[in-house]
């Protein structure tokens, strides 16, 4: 059985009705399905507008008000999605977590950062108070932060530091599965190449599943063992990295 199981996943949006017309929906993702073991890394690569980001917010029951869902998502067998928000919700952060795009997105500016790295801790029961704080420090210590910096502030990160930081919030309650989206935009080449390798070490060092989302194929080519191409909101490929990369079948 699959860690990670993902059922021809549908999602629409609605477009909101002009004055005389009937309302449209748009077919964001069409029939997604891929699966994940633990400790694999995986790609999900495509244009932009191919509906990767909201497959992947899909998996996490992120999806807006306007959306409609169709297929399943399976973590070890147990749907996540078939109880809507209150069955996501007890699977978020827990079991699959999220390292969103643009860190300073993904950071509260007026919340110091250990702070915001403890928080899901205390929100799923697994530590609090002074406990919660020294793994924050812990995991601030994993992806390269010294424990010290957790009394900073997002804004007196750089960007790779804050990149950093958000893959310590996303590991805090040990999820199995890392969902990763555009993980390295905004960065500088230098600081790219640390945070893929900060990744794979994370993945083969926790037995972590990583989703890598990417439009860029030499980024999953050097951090992914299998991938799927995106186009349109359909997978038209899919298979191991060497043979996507050197033998792509689709235009």
């Amino acid at each position: 059985m699959s860690l990670l199981e993902v059922r021809d996943l549908h999602v629409w949006f609605d477009l909101p009705h002009r004055s005389g017309q009937q309302g449209s929906a748009v077919h964001a993702a069409a029939g997604v399905s891929f699966a994940l073991d633990e400790g694999e890394r995986f790609g999900l690569v495509g244009e932009s507008g191919c509906g990767k980001t909201t497959t992947v917010l899909a998996l996490m029951g992120l999806l807006p008000p306007t959306a409609t869902l169709a297929g399943d998502v399976l973590v070890n067998g147990r749907s996540i999605l078939a109880g809507g928000e209150d069955s996501a919700r007890a699977h978020r952060w827990t079991d699959v977590a999220m390292v969103f795009q643009g860190a300073m997105n993904a950071l509260n500016p007026v919340k110091k950062v250990g702070w915001q790295i403890a928080e899901p801790m205390a929100f799923h029961g697994l530590a609090k108070g002074a406990a919660a704080r020294r793994r924050a420090g812990e995991l601030l210590e994993l992806v390269g932060i010294p424990a010290a910096a957790g009394d900073r502030y997002p804004h007196e990160f750089s960007g790779g530091m804050r990149q950093r930081a958000a893959i310590a919030m996303a590991l805090a309650c040990q999820p199995k599965i890392l969902l990763a989206d555009e993980p390295t935009t905004a960065l500088d080449v230098m600081v790219q190449a640390q945070i893929l390798d900060l990744l794979t070490r994370l993945s083969s060092e926790l037995g972590l599943a990583l989703v890598l989302v990417t439009h860029d194929l030499p980024v999953v080519a050097q951090v992914c063992d299998r991938a799927a191409v995106m186009y349109a909101g359909e997978i038209v490929e899919l298979g191991p990295m060497d043979a996507l990369y050197h033998a792509p079948r689709h235009p």
